[in-house]
């Protein structure tokens, strides 16, 4: 009866916005292979980038408050070293 439950860490709206960003940049690269004509898969390949580098700050930010691991981040090219 001493042992008090201990609740997990509340989710952080970092924690959201990487997972939202990151399904809206899926989407928009959906959208863009799918574009009709070259602008508009170009209009939307831009904004697929910027949803990504928005996800990439608010996986900074987790980052930085210890909630994910350093390795976490997605843009960081040192985890891929095996040859092609």
């Amino acid at each position: 009866m001493t042992e008090v439950a201990r609740k997990p860490p509340h989710e952080t709206l970092d924690a959201q916005l990487v997972r939202y960003w990151e399904r809206e940049a899926a989407r928009f690269d959906e959208l863009s292979m799918r574009a009709s004509f070259g602008w508009i898969g170009r209009l939307y390949a831009r904004k697929a980038q910027r949803a990504l580098e928005k996800a990439e700050r608010s996986r900074a930010k987790e980052i930085a408050r210890g909630r994910l691991p350093a390795t976490a981040q997605a843009g960081a090219g040192a985890e891929d070293d095996s040859p092609g």
